[in-house]
């Protein structure tokens, strides 16, 4: 991210300079940034990273054809990983700790708290579903035990089970666990956990390379005055206001 490292460098060169701010015009801001050379070749292998990543398998291997940028991990189990992350998006956790399983069992071996947390997800679909009876029985044989061995699960535990002494979930303090949110959580830990077991790193490079230049420029508004980026989206740079 080329405006990243030329956020840093304005900054270094105004510690030295008067407590009054800078103006930076956009000319002069332009220029700063035509001078930064980036390798086409980096820039690709940060798209292929966050399209790994993320898991959009199609259009990896669309981009890996035009770009000639080769993935650093076999496209094939992105598909076998989006399966799971889906399974547990819709809420089949049996068909998602299965498919797990079938990938790797060393995963949720090595894991106890992403185990726990799947089966935490199993007992509040069975309490979406109004199997009362059922979800019960389950918390009993499955967390339960787990509980016992670990404080964090057993607090756990109890915040999920409470869902069923209520009616009105929409009155029930801890109702948030029913939410879509609850599921992506899961999903997000479980797809975490399969991206380290096969040596790839859990988050894609580029929107942290997005919030270091939120922090720059952060740090840059204290000391000068320049075009700045507000909306990452269009990464359109505004005219400095003084």
């Amino acid at each position: 991210m080329s405006l990243f490292w030329i956020v840093i460098r304005q900054l270094a060169e105004l510690e030295a300079m008067a407590t009054s701010k800078k103006l930076i015009t956009r000319e002069e801001w332009e220029k700063k940034l035509n001078d930064v050379k980036i390798r086409k070749e980096d820039m690709n292998r940060l798209v292929m990273n966050f399209l790994v990543t993320e898991g959009y398998v199609d259009a990896a291997e669309k981009f890996r054809m035009e770009s000639g940028t080769e993935p650093d991990i076999d496209l094939a189990t992105i598909t076998d990983r989006m399966a799971v992350k889906k399974a547990v998006q819709s809420g089949n956790v049996e068909d998602a700790i299965e498919k797990v399983n079938d990938l790797n069992p060393e995963i949720l071996d090595t894991n106890p708290q992403l185990f726990f947390h799947l089966q935490q997800q199993r007992l509040i679909e069975l309490i979406r579903k109004g199997k009362v009876e059922e979800a019960l029985e389950f918390a009993q044989e499955e967390l339960a035990p787990r509980g016992e061995e670990n404080q964090s699960f057993l607090e756990e535990l109890e915040r999920t089970v409470a869902l069923l002494a209520f009616e009105d979930v929409s009155n029930c303090p801890v109702g948030e666990l029913l939410d879509i949110s609850q599921r992506l959580k899961t999903a997000s830990e479980v797809n975490a956990a399969i991206l380290t077991s096969q040596s790839h790193e859990k988050d894609p490079k580029l929107p942290s390379l997005l919030k270091m230049l939120i922090w720059a420029q952060n740090q840059l508004d204290e000391k000068a005055a320049y075009p700045r980026i507000n909306d990452l989206s269009t990464a359109t740079l505004e005219d400095p206001t003084v």
